[in-house]
């Protein structure tokens, strides 16, 4: 049977950033994001082919930071800084790097790479393939479906299927986006109910079903907080589940059989990629250094 894994690339490109001291690469370039990712994409790569993992796999990005959310809701995502200068020059590197894997790099203007990872794994389960997202993601675990489609977390090194999700959100994946509409996600700016967090949310959606069933049932609960808040931010929970409902049908970049994995990653592009950068440690680990190799990354001022 295909198995389709699908790699949250951003949430490896910002643990790459924060897990390595600043680098610089021969040309004097900021490398530390790029050389982390690449140790732990080759990781990743190595641990899955020895487990007889993935048929197919692809490297899903962010395109841009502006997506369909922000249309619907201006303040979407308002308040995170932007990247660290130091970061921006390092988003092609990493694409390229992504691609001298001989790994497809996934991105599309106006989506999020949730929403291209939501995209490719319905399709893929349409055709009664498994897939694997390879993130920790709290959006994400609204996919889960035990039998077809789990989640790898490498941060922690397990895989998580609906046990987990109930575990930690008191609901199973298709209820989940209920629960995150009504708590909120200050990270993204979502809205939510105020004074609502994960214990109530999910106690709510238990007990009533759905968001629409809580708002239907707020005006006769016990007279409070919790009822006040629920009947005046209706609209904004509304909302909220918009903004958390992951995109499942917009049309593939790429097709499915073109995410086909290479039983062994070709030698020469990631080779090339290597010694352009002088990432001599993944040279070695290629095997026979070239002569005219380039230094190892330096620690930068």
């Amino acid at each position: 049977m295909p198995h389709l894994y699908l790699v949250d690339g951003s949430g490896y490109i910002f643990r790459a950033y924060h897990r390595l001291p600043p680098l610089t690469n021969k040309h004097g370039e900021p490398v530390g994001a790029v050389y982390g990712y690449t140790t732990m994409l080759w990781k990743l790569v190595d641990e899955i082919n020895a487990a007889d993992g993935p048929t197919h796999m692809a490297v899903v990005l962010d395109k841009s930071s502006k997506t369909f959310r922000n249309e619907m809701y201006d303040q979407y995502k308002a308040h995170r800084p932007p990247p660290p200068p130091d970061l921006v020059p390092q988003f092609p590197m990493i694409r390229d790097a992504t691609r001298a894997f001989s790994l497809p790099c996934i991105e599309e203007m106006g989506l999020e790479a949730d929403d291209l990872i939501a995209c490719y794994a319905r399709a893929a389960l349409a055709q009664g393939w498994q897939v694997t997202i390879v993130s920790g993601d709290k959006d994400l675990m609204q996919l889960v479906e035990d039998g077809s489609l789990d989640m790898l977390d490498t941060m922690n090194n397990r895989r998580l299927g609906e046990a987990y999700v109930v575990e930690k959100f008191g609901v199973g994946p298709k209820q989940l986006g209920d629960v995150l509409a009504l708590m909120g996600d200050s990270v993204d700016n979502v809205p939510g109910v105020p004074g609502v967090g994960p214990k109530t949310a999910s106690k709510l959606i238990v007990e009533h079903g759905d968001l629409e069933s809580v708002l239907a049932a707020a005006p006769e609960m016990k007279k409070g907080k919790l009822r006040d808040n629920l009947i005046e931010h209706a609209d904004n929970a509304r909302l909220s589940k918009r903004l958390v409902t992951l995109e499942c049908n917009a049309p593939l970049p790429q097709s499915l059989e073109s995410l086909a994995l290479h039983p062994t990653i070709p030698d020469a592009p990631l080779r090339a990629f290597l010694e352009h950068h002088g990432f001599r440690s993944l040279i070695a680990k290629m095997g026979q250094i070239t002569d005219d190799a380039a230094p190892a990354p330096t620690a930068g001022e």
